[in-house]
């Protein structure tokens, strides 16, 4: 649409979405010379206009300053904003987070294409510029790479374009506006407009200009746009090149191009072209033969120049242009990439940094490909909406997949409380809401088209389905067919169900997507939502990665998702904090739901990646006694780059280590002998290690990371006998009194009490270890998932018994090596449960501790079966010879692995959005409790290794705070021993339960054990 002047009621128009906008182009750079191109430095032909900017602020649009686009309009005194930034994070405005529901939801009374008046944020900018030298005589253009919701451009007092899609660039042409000195520049930014009602995904709601703004000139003859198509032949070796260029300029006519393609080492390949221009096209196919091909294992790029000399001969442009080749296709209903079935273990990844939102930095997507690559993800959806291009670059150059998704999510409209209510979903069949969908769907694909990484289209998220959408499925297809296309909504709507060229579902259950694939599919599946990540989860994960080998047309799926979108906020004392949704005063909110990410908000990576990494290597390690079994299930990669490093552990320490370099091919196996010579070891448990790590370093990792893992535990028996030391016995002196019965080994001093009925100290060494006293624990903080599921409300009853067991009965026996004396408690939930604790007292000083559980039916699932004590908070170090080194749990402990790992107490807390149970390590063999002078105690695991939480805070503490800061100064260390502890789950965390393996029944019979000792 062209106009020459602004009108406000465009924002409302849903037929009206840019105005005086340019077409849509590559994302390609662009230079004078060889030399500047072969640097691909910053471009001299760019004007960055980042900064600083005046800026006011007004509530509702009857409030902005209306004029102050004029030229003679003071800003003096309006306030300084950074550029890009958002509005709500500058000190502006209501910060907001809501998932689903639109922001105005209980408000306003809206349906769309309406907009609330009274609370339309509006923000006015201000730059002044004057052009670069050698500009004057030019034509100067300027970009916005992001712009949220809607806005309005003038420059000198004119106005110059309007523009919606926050998420693709609009580029407007300032030639006729400019004048000679200073130049002003003036945006007005609307938070709502048509475009918000296609904006509801799953974020804060933020506006302002938080993308890079530039002014950029051409030269004479300019390839405003360029199509990069790689072909291979069906032996998926030889590669074809084909180039599409569109130039303009006053020098286009008459302009001749030619193109030179170099490998990745710089070396001329050949050098092809020399047409003239045609119409402001140019077309060029070149054959190369044989060629490396692109895939996410080995990102091979070449490097295309693209030259253009005008009518003169002079050269007056160069493009650079890195061109990967790789083939994209389906071949008998599986997704193939360089003929290879494609399995993708991928991950959904907003855009977010914790001070500065959705405007992150390059540093920001450096640390993100090297850690999603360090963690063996292979795949990245751009949820839900189309990245900043250089995250596109770095998915070339580092090796990633991408599923590149339009800014499309209107779930507000057709889903309400859970429930699909479609009766206003836009856009639907709406022709009226065709043209500003699929200019979205344009703006992306005309941008993004060259990048190689990108292997699907996605045609939004959770917008339903309707005539719409499969238009939009249809353009990609016509547009771009070397892609396919992607869209989940199809579940909804099947009447067009050609919409997406997958069958691509959200949290569906292992069980419901082995009932797809066993049911004669005519497309492949993908779960391009799984696994939601909130706070402490991700249980479960197997059962999805299980579906891999056991399924061709099962082809992964991208986990919800990478990072936590959390603000840094401060406390009331002033002590910053990652907040949440409602923490702002913001309502309506969806509150904590903004936490889903595998890596903290800050850029730390979170336990739950101990799972992923392990889940998702390509490569498979499978150790025994005799060697090792390798299962590399690389699609191109062998494992030269790789060497094999193998250890043998014993209780936990090292007795043998070695490398061997070992190349297996991809998509074979090789089993390798390991000179262990396990049968003349002496007897203990043993670990034998394998790892795959890296010979040298690479973009995304250091020399010596570790890429993949196995772990073989065994017992190894003894022949000897085991011969009791005297030396280390003592006699057992028992004192029984009115109230109280103590027990005196040596220097262990035990005191049991009658009258709580239980034990009520242990004196090692003269120093007290009980703070309070042990009582069995049937409850455990609820995690989010457990929420989810209504956990408070179904297994509450747990949470009561926890609170005051009752001694009902003990009894003692005392023996000359031994002294016992065992508790049964009643508990409230039932007076057919029964728990019986019993302590041991033996020679040696040490306590053994044995809890049972005798259970009925008719009562919830436990979540944990447990004894918890306090301790000293001098204890603040804690070492275990158990699964790890990160917290693991029942249905999350495939990544975990058996050794000596060590911890602050206070670190033991994951940082979890919602304080909630974490900590967990499974498989104990003991654990050491120590202050800072390495005193302190031992917990052994006897007949069975036991679960182990040690804490600064109880489970009720964490239960009861909503925040890290209203938890209690840290008194004690809080010591909790369990037999078993439920799984975490993960598949949704709206109420889908832990899988059944992973429970315990009410109506088990329980028991555990372990050893207290002195150290």
């Amino acid at each position: 649409m062209k106009a020459t002047q602004a009108d406000i009621n465009w924002l409302g128009n849903v037929s009206v979405f840019e105005v005086n906008r340019l077409n849509a182009y590559s994302d390609h750079r662009y230079y004078s010379t060889m030399e500047e191109a072969q640097a691909a430095g910053t471009m001299k032909m760019r004007y960055d206009l980042n900064g600083t900017w005046k800026f006011n602020y007004a509530i509702r649009p009857d409030c902005r300053p209306e004029l102050f686009y004029q030229s003679d309009y003071s800003s003096e005194g309006w306030d300084d904003i950074e550029v890009p930034g958002h509005i709500q994070l500058q000190g502006y405005g209501q910060i907001q987070y809501v998932n689903t529901q639109y922001p105005w939801d209980g408000l306003n009374e809206l349906r769309p294409p309406a907009l609330p008046q009274d609370k339309n944020a509006v923000g006015s900018y201000i730059r002044t510029f004057h052009l670069p030298s050698g500009w004057q005589n030019n034509p100067v253009f300027i970009s916005f790479q992001g712009v949220e919701s809607a806005f309005y451009v003038w420059l000198n007092g004119q106005f110059v374009g309007y523009g919606e899609d926050s998420f693709t660039p609009s580029d407007f042409d300032l030639t006729p506006f400019l004048q000679d000195g200073e130049n002003k520049l003036a945006v007005e930014v609307y938070q709502r407009s048509t475009g918000s009602w296609l904006e509801d995904q799953d974020f804060w709601r933020f506006s302002g200009i938080f993308r890079d703004v530039y002014l950029y000139t051409v030269p004479a003859a300019h390839i405003r746009d360029l199509r990069v198509v790689t072909d291979l032949d069906s032996s998926y070796t030889n590669g074809t090149l084909n180039l599409d260029l569109k130039l303009e300029g006053k020098a286009a006519a008459g302009a001749r191009v030619e193109a030179e393609l170099r490998d990745a080492e710089g070396n001329i390949l050949r050098t092809f072209g020399g047409v003239e221009v045609t119409n402001g096209l140019v077309s060029l196919r070149e054959e190369f033969g044989k060629v490396n091909l692109w895939s996410a294992e080995i990102p091979y790029l070449y490097r295309l120049y693209i030259r253009v000399y005008d009518a003169a001969g002079q050269l007056v442009e160069v493009v650079p242009q890195s061109v990967g080749f790789r083939k994209f296709e389906m071949i008998d209903k599986v997704m193939h990439i360089n003929g290879k079935r494609i399995v993708f273990k991928g991950v959904n990844r907003h855009e977010f940094n914790p001070r500065r939102g959705r405007a992150i930095t390059k540093e920001d997507m450096l640390w993100d490909v090297r850690t999603i690559k360090q963690n063996n993800m292979n795949a990245v959806r751009t949820s839900h909406y189309p990245n900043q291009s250089l995250w596109y670059e770095l998915c070339d150059e580092y090796g990633l997949y991408v599923i590149d998704e339009m800014n499309l999510e209107t779930h507000g409209s057709w889903q309400k409380l859970g429930a699909v209510e479609p009766s206003w979903v836009i856009p639907g069949d709406k022709p009226e809401w065709h043209d500003i969908v699929m200019d979205r769907a344009v703006s992306m694909v005309e941008r993004d088209k060259n990048h190689p990484s990108i292997l699907i289209w996605s045609c939004g998220n959770e917008s339903h389905g309707g005539e719409v959408i499969y238009k939009v499925s249809q353009y990609f297809k016509s547009a771009d067919p070397t892609r396919l296309v992607h869209y989940e909504g199809v579940f909804h709507d099947r009447r067009f169900d050609e919409t997406s060229d997958m069958e691509s579902r959200m949290y569906a259950k292992p069980a419901d997507i082995e009932e797809f694939l066993n049911a004669n599919p005519t497309k492949p599946y993908i779960s391009c939502e799984y696994m939601h990540a909130m706070g402490n989860s991700i249980g479960g994960m197997h059962k999805y990665t299980e579906l891999e080998d056991k399924y061709p047309m099962y082809q992964g799926g991208f986990i919800w998702d990478y990072i936590d979108q959390s603000i840094y906020k401060k406390d009331r004392y002033g002590k910053e904090y990652l907040a949440y949704g409602g923490d702002f005063g913001d309502r309506p909110s969806d509150y904590s739901f903004c936490g889903n990410g595998i890596v903290h908000a800050d850029r730390k990576v979170t336990a739950k990646m101990q799972e992923v990494k392990f889940l998702y290597q390509n490569i498979k390690l499978f150790p025994d006694r005799e060697g090792v079994k390798i299962v590399n299930s690389n699609l191109f990669a062998d494992t030269s780059a790789l060497e094999l490093v193998y250890s043998l552990e014993r209780e936990g320490h090292e007795v043998l280590r070695g490398t061997l370099e070992v190349n297996v091919p991809a998509q074979s196996e090789k089993i390798v002998s390991l000179p262990l010579d396990a049968d003349t070891l002496a007897g203990g448990e043993y670990a034998i290690n394998a790892a795959f790590v890296l010979k040298e370093a690479t973009l995304w990792a250091d020399k010596g990371d570790e890429v993949a893992f196995g772990q073989y535990i065994f017992t190894q028996e003894s022949a000897a006998t085991a011969v009791e030391d005297l030396n280390l016995t003592s006699d057992i002196q028992v004192v029984e009194g009115d109230v109280n019965i103590g027990v005196r080994v040596g220097q262990t001093h035990v005191l049991f009490s009658k009258a709580f009925g239980t034990l009520v100290s242990l004196k090692l060494s003269g120093r007290e270890t009980i703070a309070q006293p042990p009582a069995p624990l049937f409850w455990r903080a609820t995690t989010d998932n457990d929420k989810g599921t209504a956990m408070g409300f179904e297994l509450g009853a747990w949470y009561a018994a926890s609170l005051l067991p009752r001694c009902v009965e003990w009894k003692a026996e005392q023996k000359p090596d031994q002294y016992r004396i065992e508790f049964t408690y009643k508990l409230n939930i039932s007076a057919d449960v029964q728990v019986k604790v019993a302590y041991t007292v033996r020679a040696d000083g040490s306590v053994h501790v044995h809890n049972a559980y005798k259970g009925t039916a008719g009562l919830p699932d436990l979540p944990i079966h447990a004894l918890s004590f306090k301790t000293s908070p001098e204890y603040g170090n804690v070492e275990w010879l158990a699964m790890g080194p990160e917290e693991n749990y029942a249905d999350r402990a495939f990544g975990a692995r058996l050794g000596i790992h060590g911890s602050k107490v206070a670190d033991t807390v994951a940082p979890y959005l919602v304080p909630q149970e974490s900590g967990n390590r499974t498989g104990v063999r003991w654990a050491k409790l120590t202050d800072d002078a390495g005193r302190g105690f031992k917990i052994e695991a006897s007949a069975a290794p036991v679960e182990l939480n040690v804490s600064p805070y109880t489970a009720f503490e964490l239960e009861n705070a909503q925040h890290v800061y209203e938890l209690p100064p840290v008194h004690y260390t809080v010591v909790t021993v369990a037999g078993k502890q439920m799984g975490v789950g993960g598949d949704d965390s709206w109420g889908a339960p832990v899988h059944p393996e992973y429970r315990i029944a009410s109506d088990s019979e329980l028991e555990f054990e372990f050893v207290i000792r002195s150290l």
